[in-house]
């Protein structure tokens, strides 16, 4: 295994990894804060997104009428924020693990950009950010706030001890189903803890997916994941995930009284999840990463759905 102290080849010729070259980051940033850009992932967008859209898909739901424009451009500083602290912290405790995966061994820690003193500094401030954005909502949501640190602080620790670490991060990412509708109503409702259950479903579904980029080093390092808890039957896993996700978003839109016209998006949801799991191919880390990034586009069709579920019928 690599020494994380150790500085390493960051050069695009290392492999495959998931440091992106010749992004804005590199255009728009001093070399000095480049690192820092990246330990939170800011070059890499999908992940506060899929943090993000499950707040948007209780603001929807709970409107009534269009949902409140400050509350979702909160929530969008409060994803960034929050997204790259646990992506730092996440990066500090798996900072010796990372220095032997390929995908993995250039990013700022293990490749000596950025010390675990500095990470640390570095998260501090970012949750500092969402505590900012926490105490411009409800007091009503400051309970459901402090919560979700619990699951943020152990989260990074579970695929030492369970082949079900997707499981945790699904509790983490779709935790903005609950606050989002709490900071409208005041108060938990049945169609948030359905929306919450279908992002639980819809993230194990999309994370197994992008686990399977790293089973080969999973395997030699000895951590864990539902992609090697599943092997080859990975595919009809993910469909039933998939297939949890629809059925919890029916029942959250049918006990919301949605408009009808809702059925039309989620019925495109179905297509997009048929067509990632028909075609993933589960033994190319490419194809892997293009099918988990474009649950963006799936997230953002259930967002429509709970956004024309308040058009009068």
């Amino acid at each position: 295994m690599t020494n994380s102290s150790t500085p390493i080849d960051p050069s695009p010729s290392a492999g495959f990894t998931d440091i992106r070259r010749g992004s804005w980051l590199e255009r728009q940033l001093p070399p000095g804060a480049l690192p820092y850009a990246r330990l939170a992932r800011w070059d890499r967008p999908i992940g506060w997104w899929l943090l993000l859209l499950p707040c948007w898909w209780s603001t929807a739901l709970a409107a009534d009428g269009l949902p409140n424009i400050g509350l979702m451009i909160l929530y969008w500083i409060g994803a960034v924020a929050m997204r790259g602290a646990g992506c730092t912290l996440n990066d500090i405790i798996d900072r010796k693990i990372d220095a032997a995966v390929e995908r993995t061994r250039v990013r700022p820690i293990p490749a000596g950009e950025v010390s675990v003193v500095q990470a640390v500094l570095f998260m501090a401030a970012q949750l500092v950010v969402g505590a900012v954005v926490l105490f411009s909502l409800k007091p009503q949501v400051f309970g459901l706030g402090f919560a979700v640190l619990v699951l943020i602080a152990t989260y990074p620790f579970m695929k030492r001890i369970t082949f079900w670490p997707q499981l945790f991060l699904g509790l983490n990412f779709n935790w903005g189903a609950l606050i989002g509708w709490v900071a409208v109503t005041g108060h938990l409702a049945a169609p948030a803890i359905f929306l919450y259950l279908a992002g639980i479903a819809w993230t194990l579904g999309y994370d197994t997916i992008y686990a399977h980029q790293d089973k080969l080093d999973d395997v030699k390092i000895g951590v864990k994941s539902t992609a090697l808890r599943f092997g080859d039957a990975s595919k009809r896993w993910v469909g039933g995930f998939y297939l949890a996700t629809l059925v919890a978003l029916g029942l959250a839109l049918a006990i919301a009284h949605a408009a009808p016209i809702a059925i039309i998006p989620l019925v495109l949801v179905a297509g997009h999840f048929l067509w990632q799991v028909v075609f993933w191919r589960m033994d190319d880390p490419a194809d892997c990463l293009v099918r988990f990034k474009s649950n963006r586009s799936a997230g953002l069709l259930i967002f429509v759905a709970c956004l024309v579920a308040r058009w009068p019928g």
